[in-house]
């Protein structure tokens, strides 16, 4: 069979650190991307209007052929998940904080937790953190600003890495040995938390468990690509697409003739 694209949704750029995932292990996977960079970020915003967002790019990647949507958004999958497999009949995948295994791999029972403000009062999250975590610390700490600096490509800058050392010292300091990433937009952060951190932290990504359970769900489907798409990796923003050509580019995962960007999607 021949495969239909594969959907992915997010705020911005952040969902293409899911996205790198997927075509890591299926690369010759066609993929339908859709940024919503004239509304990000979503984590302030009140879940009904994330909720309708969602809705509206799900139906864009429906017409588009896909039969599979990824939310790679943790503020999405927290506010939006549950009513989108309601309100249509394919399968979603969505994500959430690496709270589980941080807290069964901490060795000092204390885990610090970035991640946006509607994340932490999602339900995937809350109940997570009750059934798995009971038995550590949790420190939380929202990362304003730090999606809108990924945004701009400003993934080391100086307010970068003052914003960062704001929020994690105080972690490591209470005695963190993990740290779980919240917001897709935080795995471009890995290597300005390195640096802070200094090997005293371990990060936990969620992106590739995500990419995961993607194969697992075709693999039941057993659909492959026939032959490859061109282009073979489609890129809408409804700002925009110049931070994800940019950030496509450093990514070097495939040249850019593989991929074509569309700018200032109209969702109605």
């Amino acid at each position: 069979m021949c495969a239909a694209p594969i959907g992915l949704l997010d705020s911005g750029v952040g969902g293409l650190s899911v996205w790198r995932e997927v075509i890591r292990l299926l690369p010759d996977y066609p993929t339908v991307y859709v940024s919503d960079n004239a509304f990000c970020p979503y984590g302030p915003r009140p879940a009904e209007e994330v909720i309708q967002r969602t809705k509206k790019i799900s139906r864009f990647l429906i017409d588009k052929g896909c039969e599979m949507i990824v939310v790679a958004c943790n503020t999405a999958s927290a506010a939006a998940i549950d009513v989108l497999r309601q309100t249509f009949e394919i399968p979603f995948v969505g994500i959430e904080p690496a709270v589980k295994p941080a807290a069964n791999l901490s060795k000092s029972g204390v885990v610090g937790v970035l991640a946006t403000q509607g994340t932490f009062k999602g339900r995937l999250y809350l109940e997570t953190s009750k059934r798995y975590a009971a038995h550590v610390q949790i420190i939380e700490q929202v990362g304003d600003g730090l999606v809108e600096l990924v945004e701009q490509g400003l993934t080391e800058a100086p307010r970068t890495m003052e914003l960062l050392h704001q929020y994690i010292d105080p972690m490591i300091d209470a005695g963190a040995d993990h740290l779980v990433l919240g917001c897709t937009h935080y795995p471009f952060l890995i290597p300005a938390i390195q640096k802070i951190a200094q090997g005293r932290i371990v990060i936990d990504d969620p992106a590739p468990a995500v990419a995961l359970q993607v194969f697992a769900l075709l693999s039941r489907k057993d659909m492959t690509p026939s032959q490859p798409t061109d282009p073979l990796y489609r890129f809408y923003a409804t700002g925009t697409h110049n931070s994800i050509q940019a950030l496509y580019g450093r990514m070097a995962v495939r040249d850019m003739a593989s991929a074509q960007f569309f700018s200032h999607l109209n969702l109605t």
